[in-house]
């Protein structure tokens, strides 16, 4: 009698699509299973390939059916649309995905454990916290420059819009506005103390992670970087180089070639955007102290025929590179050694 030897799992919020074939590829199982019954489904399947989706609630439902003794691979959504046939419903997707799954070209997702989701949070929550404070300090801006009262833009110069608004002496603010501001001040003192404290958390779980505190020695990388690096990318060897890394996280240049001629453009911007922030952000840093690039010669030579932000993704590029070599081989970062005179 045939066994269902591959799924393929169409996970939503209530219905779940099941699509199953055996080993010789005949359709077994195509139906719907509820989410309060879908752990007691695959109890009675014996261990099979199960392929779902990289989406939300993808890692947990992985981590569910792999301690069920099933063997789960993930797979990017843009990989499995291909194999869609005709309309989209959740059978065909259900169908696809069982299809994607057993190609041997098939790049996967790996599973992150619970632990590495929750540092994704922190740094989820305080990134849009972040935005936050941008925006209310942009307002707190705006409003104070109607009755002439102008700062300089970032975090020093809200302080300082905010204590000429708690400063009932100062005359240039009109009691009506004064109490309409002072709410916008309060939301702000209250935000930054939640970003500092999120901010105490991701340095606490730097310093138990092993691997974190190895990419935080390459220079530009700090905490923050080092932190969703390692939450982000839970096996490194799922890569095969470290320009295909690169490339995941958007850092490489967009092609369009054919005939032999091949025309490349501006970065791919494919993968975690959160991620390439982060290092084009942290590579700009690194750029303007000198002690990072006096042993980058080509940096310097680039910063002369190149726009800054240029160079700044060429760094991030060659950073992330760097980070996919520590943690796949488990080593320490080694400054490169000056160059010659």
């Amino acid at each position: 009698m045939s066994r269902v030897s591959v799924v393929g799992l169409d996970i939503a919020k209530h219905v779940f699509q099941v699509h199953g074939i055996d080993a010789s590829g005949a359709v077994l199982v195509r139906h719907q299973v509820r989410r309060i019954e879908l752990l007691s489904y695959f109890c009675k399947l014996e261990p099979c390939l199960i392929g779902i989706e990289a989406c939300s609630t993808a890692h947990y439902w992985g981590r569910e059916l792999r301690a069920l003794g099933h063997d789960v691979r993930l797979i990017p959504p843009q990989y499995v649309k291909p194999y869609v046939k005709r309309n989209k419903t959740d059978a065909a997707d259900a169908e696809a995905i069982c299809e994607a799954v057993t190609r041997p070209s098939m790049r996967f997702v790996a599973i992150k454990s619970a632990d590495q989701q929750a540092v994704l949070t922190l740094h989820r929550i305080r990134d849009q916290l972040v935005r936050q404070r941008t925006m209310i300090t942009n307002a707190l801006r705006w409003h104070m420059a109607e009755f002439g009262i102008i700062e300089k833009q970032g975090i020093a110069g809200a302080k300082r819009l905010a204590e000429v608004v708690s400063d009932e002496a100062d005359h240039r603010l009109p009691d009506i506005a004064r109490s309409a501001l002072f709410v916008l001040v309060e939301q702000l003192r209250d935000v930054m103390e939640k970003i500092d404290t999120l901010k105490r958390e991701l340095l606490a779980w730097h310093k138990q992670s092993e691997v974190s505190r190895r990419l935080a020695k390459i220079p530009g990388i700090g905490p923050v970087v080092a932190t969703a690096l390692a939450a982000t990318v839970p096996d490194a060897s799922v890569f095969t180089s470290a320009r295909q890394f690169a490339a995941w996280l958007g850092l490489v240049p967009r092609q369009h070639s054919t005939g032999g001629k091949p025309r490349l453009g501006g970065i791919s911007k494919r993968g975690d955007g959160y991620l390439r922030r982060l290092l084009v952000t942290g590579a700009t840093a690194a750029l303007f102290r000198s002690k990072d690039t006096r042993n980058r010669p080509w940096v310097k030579e680039l910063l002369r025929r190149r726009p800054t932000k240029v160079v700044a993704v060429a760094l991030a590029n060659k950073m992330a590179r760097t980070a996919w070599a520590l943690m796949n081989s488990g080593g320490v970062y080694r400054a490169p050694k000056p160059a010659a005179a």
